[in-house]
């Protein structure tokens, strides 16, 4: 099987748009049979713009980038590697890991149950985490059991899920998204279960009294600072961006807090004042801070591509704390989650790699 020796990018033209991944695969690495075309897909070495792509059946869209790789990707992410950190009858927090999508997008509604399977995203796995984990009924909470890690876990002192159970099988509960992480973000998120709680979330998210702190891995060494920057959803290239229009776009305000020296890179803090899709990645782009690992902003409109020789294992922007007032009882409750092990050894090896530069031995004679 052909096996490139770096990753190599394909660019799907507007001739080739509607076609499956596997096709246009055989045309573009000759002599590939369709079965070595489908196991370069089992194998993970396929992505659809920065994705993984396990699926056999995906088609893709002019403007999609497909990367073959020439080592397995990371495996994808499952149920047992959602945490939950807290539930009741009216929200749920979550730990979401990275590389999971939050929503299933509207066009892959109606998949077929083992074709989803296949990439599961977070709000498909919550219902079945929820249910395995409320072994007292519907109205048990974590408030007095500790939840487990994953839909494995039984839980201290409960019984078997129902579903467990054939006929006595119990239905799914419901999970409402009131907002997103992007699929490479890990972090803490809260999804409502009921329409009064969802109400409730929603208003205070649009009324931006919900703190939300981020922790990010940039080029350089940015100061304290306060980024407001107008969005647009298409800066000229398809991608969003920051405008200096005064009345294009949408509000965005980020404040920038430095953390940690990182040699070349920096450990930040990003508290949110609006919540703008991509704000934070934009925003420190623009502001030649890029974050590790992005796979968008990167290319800078009518500039050179930024370089990032960081090593990053993905984008490393992690939702670190999440603090908002209980739909039912109004009292604030703060979430707070360290770095997951990726970023932390990510880090870590930024810090040794500082210390080498700042020993290497120099020449006197020059």
């Amino acid at each position: 099987m052909p096996r490139p020796s770096q990753s190599r990018p394909y660019h799907v033209g507007p001739t080739e748009s509607g076609q499956t991944l596997v096709s246009l695969l055989r045309r573009w690495q000759a002599g590939l049979s369709w079965s070595e075309a489908k196991q370069l897909l089992k194998g993970r070495r396929v992505s659809v713009n920065g994705a993984m792509c396990l699926d056999e059946g995906r088609r893709v869209k002019a403007g999609d980038v497909v990367h073959l790789h020439a080592h397995a990707k990371t495996p994808q992410p499952t149920a047992a590697d959602v945490q939950l950190l807290y539930w009741d009858q009216d929200v749920v927090v979550v730990a979401k890991p990275p590389l999971m999508t939050t929503l299933r997008h509207r066009e892959e509604r109606n998949w077929p149950a083992a074709r989803k399977n296949l990439q599961p995203t977070l709000d498909e796995c919550l219902p079945k985490l929820l249910l395995a984990s409320e072994g007292g009924g519907p109205d048990e909470d974590s408030r007095r059991h500790k939840p487990p890690r994953g839909h494995r876990a039984r839980g201290r002192g409960h019984p078997a899920p129902a579903f467990a159970h054939g006929p006595r099988r119990r239905k799914l509960p419901a999970v409402r998204a009131v907002h997103r992480l992007d699929r490479d973000t890990s972090g803490v998120m809260v999804f409502a279960r009921n329409e009064t709680a969802e109400r409730d979330l929603v208003q205070q998210f649009k009324a931006h009294s919900i703190d939300r702190v981020y922790q990010a891995v940039v080029h350089g060494h940015p100061v304290a600072q306060t980024i407001s920057r107008r969005l647009i959803r298409d800066r000229g290239d398809g991608l969003r961006g920051g405008t200096d229009s005064p009345i294009d776009g949408e509000d965005a305000v980020t404040h920038v807090r430095p953390l940690e020296d990182l040699g070349e890179y920096s450990l930040v803090e990003c508290q949110l004042e609006t919540g703008r899709t991509h704000q934070i990645r934009i925003h420190l782009s623009d502001a030649g801070h890029l974050v590790c690992g992005d796979p968008l902003y990167h290319r800078r409109l009518n500039a050179a591509t930024i370089e990032d020789r960081s090593g990053a294992p993905r984008l490393s922007l992690h939702a670190a704390r999440l603090a908002f007032d209980h739909p039912r009882t109004k009292e604030r409750i703060d979430f707070q989650l360290e770095l997951p092990e990726d970023l932390e050894r990510f880090v870590r090896s930024l810090v040794r790699r500082g210390r080498r530069r700042k020993h290497v031995p120099t020449d006197e004679s020059e």
